[in-house]
């Protein structure tokens, strides 16, 4: 099975193989076909399994589809990650994925100075990837709004319970369009996190 029979675009299919990733993993060759109908996921994999590509590949194949660059303080994705390094290695990923096109991608993460992020968020985001808490600090300083976010991934949501996370979900959610595709990828899948499938996902389909 190739990418291209699970749907996606011949030239996202090329920028893969240009990685050196042409053979679909299992979580990949379940997610993506589902995720490019628009269809909510909830998605239980280990961390190397090939999840960015999983959510990824099938955003910026929606993005692109859009045919519109977004709005100054807004962004088409949104992306959460527990950590500065797992959001760092997710957007570096979606940098090479996207390399070409007129695709935006920005990171922001705690740590790091957030004038400089102020400003990149001003031109407006195709996919933002972020930790909660940094985004919450520039959502109250009014550096980006969600209403036009159409589609949000949670990943490696267990360790994000594990760090207050629920919180956080609790006040970026309301801010997203309610039009939107949620997808949402663990490697443990303890009560809570059905409870907030159940939340946040619209009959997600299980993988």
């Amino acid at each position: 099975m190739t990418f291209e029979d699970l749907g996606l675009q011949p030239r996202l299919a090329a920028k893969l193989a240009e990685q050196g990733i042409t053979d679909p993993t299992p979580i990949q060759q379940k997610a993506i076909p589902h995720a490019l109908r628009g269809q909510d996921v909830m998605g239980l994999a280990q961390t190397g399994t090939g999840k960015t590509v999983a959510f990824g590949l099938p955003l910026i194949q929606a993005i692109m589809k859009l045919g519109r660059k977004p709005e100054p303080k807004t962004a088409h994705s949104l992306i959460l990650a527990p950590t500065r390094e797992l959001a760092k290695q997710i957007a570096d990923n979606l940098r090479a994925y996207t390399y070409g096109t007129h695709l935006k991608v920005n990171l922001v993460v705690g740590g790091a100075s957030i004038n400089p992020q102020i400003q990149r968020l001003s031109r407006g985001s195709d996919l933002l990837v972020a930790t909660p808490g940094r985004l919450i600090d520039l959502l109250e300083r009014k550096a980006i709004r969600l209403d036009q976010t159409r589609f949000l991934v949670l990943d490696e949501a267990d360790q994000m319970l594990d760090m207050g996370f629920i919180h956080a979900l609790r006040r970026i959610a309301p801010l997203l369009s309610g039009d939107r595709q949620t997808m949402l990828f663990s490697a443990t899948m303890p009560k809570l996190m059905s409870e907030i499938a159940g939340a946040y996902l619209t009959d997600p389909i299980r993988i």
